[in-house]
């Protein structure tokens, strides 16, 4: 049977977004792919980039192929580039969806806007800790949220992204909440916690490359490269006391659940293969849950750091933290974590700021003190059944 033929913005009419939507609600249903090509028919001209003024909204069973193009954000977007259609503003129930798969064709990029309305998330001013023109704008919020991450979904399984690369977005890379049976793989980032607009150097937070958010379970990452103002790949488990979805108060554009049978938990995580640094200095790696939701069954296999000479994130690796939602998660919440093949430059290979029981941590190479390997920072009362081999220090 011959494939279908794929449906291009370049077939309708409006601004650059209203197209591209277009031909995602026209592929709804029919078994055909969105692809946007390189070369943008535009009312105002032919262009080889595509400026987005609002986000690109995916529909259940949605392939987009990114075929060698340039994305970028206008200075007009307050918005993601890309989001699940079943979540956003004003969107206080949101449904399922399934079958939402992007993916890139050749040289692919996604870049943030040259003036960026705002950036950061929830916990940060515009205009005191992090960029944006929106700063002292009466009408507009002036925090940081949701609306500032790149690639946004919610509750959705099977999916796939994979094949591009992302620049300067307004804060978190991707970010996934409650989400499953997925895979993120070939993925760069270049972000730096600093851009320069206008001749003076500004500071963008929050720049994390992948995020997996509370609910996220069998998920693969893999083949992840560049550099993020902040950890490269989290998976964060923050339980918060958010009572509506879709509004825009929060980093998260989904609402509390109930967390008694487990709906918030992390687990069933492969992260391969990541080849990276943080520029912001923090960590490359991070594994974080706090008191009220477990994280557990995770593999990592193959940590590179390629931070430059001279150059020490905080940790190539991190689980746990004290300093989020009441201190330590308790032992037997953080489990069954598997980490092998670390090589480190940063101040510790492996750091664990948390609880960590029934987990295996092997084969770490580490430029630096004995001590700051992999190091036990709340204490001993902490750990349960874990074991360390194939340790070996690079004294500097």
């Amino acid at each position: 049977m011959p494939s279908l033929s794929p449906i291009t913005p370049n077939d309708f009419q409006g601004s650059d977004v209203e197209r591209i939507n277009l031909a995602v609600q026209a592929a709804a249903g029919t078994g055909r792919r969105v692809v946007i090509p390189r070369h943008n028919h535009a009312t105002d001209g032919e262009r080889d980039i595509w400026l987005l003024d609002a986000a690109i909204l995916l529909q259940s069973d949605t392939t987009l192929e990114l075929d060698n193009c340039h994305i970028k954000l206008s200075d007009r977007c307050r918005d993601n580039f890309i989001r699940s259609a079943n979540c956003g503003m004003g969107i206080t129930d949101i449904k399922p969806m399934r079958g939402i798969h992007i993916y890139g064709v050749g040289n692919v990029l996604l870049e943030g806007a040259d003036h960026p309305r705002a950036t950061g998330d929830s916990g940060k001013t515009l205009g005191e800790r992090t960029f944006g023109t929106d700063a002292g704008v009466e009408s507009e919020s002036q925090k940081g949220d949701w609306r500032n991450i790149g690639i946004l979904m919610a509750f959705v399984e099977d999916f796939s992204i994979r094949n591009l690369k992302m620049v300067d977005p307004h804060c978190w890379g991707i970010s996934l909440e409650r989400c499953a049976h997925g895979m993120l793989r070939d993925i760069e980032f270049a972000s730096g916690q600093k851009r320069t607009v206008d001749g003076v150097e500004q500071t963008i937070l929050n720049q994390d490359g992948i995020d997996l958010r509370l609910g996220c379970h069998d998920i693969i990452i893999e083949n992840i490269t560049g550099y993020s103002g902040d950890d490269l790949v989290a998976l964060t488990a923050i339980p918060g006391t958010r009572g509506t979805a879709g509004d825009p108060g929060s980093t998260m554009v989904s609402a509390t659940m109930d967390r008694s049978e487990g709906l918030d938990e992390i687990r069933n995580v492969i992260i391969r293969n990541v080849r990276g640094y943080c520029k912001g200095g923090h960590h490359i790696v991070r594994l974080l849950n706090t008191p009220g939701v477990r994280l557990h069954d995770i593999l990592i296999d193959g940590l590179i750091d390629t931070s430059p000479e001279g150059f020490r994130c905080k940790a190539a690796l991190k689980i746990g933290d004290s300093h989020y939602g009441g201190g330590v998660a308790p032992l037997g919440t953080t489990y069954r974590i598997i980490v092998n093949n670390v090589m480190s430059k940063a101040q510790y290979a492996v750091m664990i700021g948390g609880s960590l029981c029934d987990s295996v941590i092997s084969n770490i190479v580490h430029e630096g003190a004995p001590d700051d390997a992999v190091a036990v920072i709340p204490g001993p009362e902490h750990m349960r059944d874990v074991t360390v081999s194939n340790v070996r220090v690079i004294e500097g």
